[in-house]
């Protein structure tokens, strides 16, 4: 198994269908079919565990797994000896403490004394011991909602997304206290040839995301105007420029960020810009 990476990935839910799929973006072929556990790429020394999602930061500490992709959230959760090797920017969320909907907020000294449910104890506990708040947890897995409405507790902590949970449940959130998204973590002690192939395995990832953040863009602009549009949209180098057949015009390529585009957009109209173009990018090598 020298040669062969294993990667952990969450069996089931959104981290999974947002790992999987950055994965094929990067070209690589496998099969995971409903109820599997283990697969492995056809065209990529990587093998794939599928797992609890609190279970990976073990397996890749404990060397199971060479890599796995994980909520920040359970990464810090389980404190494991791993290494981050990239942030994803997919599966983001929070951790938030929530109390019922009649209950009125006072801030932080609204918890002293008071019991909160969790299923992040550590988080949360490093958080009270910050912010100098003294209360009892409680540690439950699933289902962390209902502790208010049945008594076993005064507040929650948990993993918001839309916060319609909450709602749905009486509850109000109040105070953030960790921001997640998913990272790709790894095994701290790999052999050189597993830190070439992880080596080969981000340069795919990450001409990906820098694809999916960037954008080809076309437009025609009077040559008069080349200097100021070119100052707009420098690309990676520089535009490219091209005569079009209209004399006076030219026709202006680039690839810039999709932020930067939106920012620029009514300056690149009032140099005099026409025809504008915006094209979505596969993949980016720089």
């Amino acid at each position: 198994m020298e040669n062969i990476l294993r990667i952990a990935v969450q069996k089931s839910g959104r981290l999974s269908d947002d790992s999987l799929s950055l994965i094929k973006e990067c070209g690589i072929k496998f099969y995971n079919g409903t109820g599997k556990l283990k697969s492995s790429a056809t065209n990529f020394p990587l093998e794939f565990l599928f797992l609890r999602d609190d279970d990976i930061p073990g397996y890749v500490a404990d060397g199971v797994a060479d890599l796995g992709i994980v909520g920040e959230n359970e990464l810090v959760e389980k404190n494991k000896d791993v290494v981050v090797l990239k942030k994803l920017g997919f599966s983001k969320c929070r951790l938030s403490l929530a109390i019922p909907k009649s209950e009125t907020y006072t801030g932080l000294s609204f918890f002293q004394g008071k019991n909160i449910a969790t299923s992040y104890p550590k988080i949360l506990g490093d958080y009270l011991k910050e912010k100098a708040i003294q209360a009892d947890i409680h540690e439950i897995s699933g289902s962390v909602e209902i502790a208010p409405s049945i008594g076993l507790a005064e507040a929650i902590c948990d993993i918001v997304s839309s916060g319609s949970t909450l709602m749905m449940n009486g509850l109000k959130e109040v105070e953030e206290i960790f921001r997640s998204e998913a990272a790709l973590i790894g095994h701290p002690l790999m052999n050189q040839q597993k830190k070439h192939l992880v080596e080969k395995l981000l340069f795919r990832m990450n001409a990906v995301q820098k694809g999916k953040s960037s954008k080809y863009v076309l437009l025609n602009a009077p040559n008069h105007a080349l200097d100021k549009i070119v100052s707009l949209i420098p690309g990676m180098r520089s535009p490219t420029i091209l005569p079009l057949a209209q004399e006076g015009w030219s026709s202006v390529h680039s690839v810039l960020s999709e932020e930067q585009f939106w920012e620029n957009i009514e300056e690149l109209r009032a140099a005099g810009a026409e025809g504008i173009l915006v094209v979505p990018i596969e993949k980016m090598i720089l």
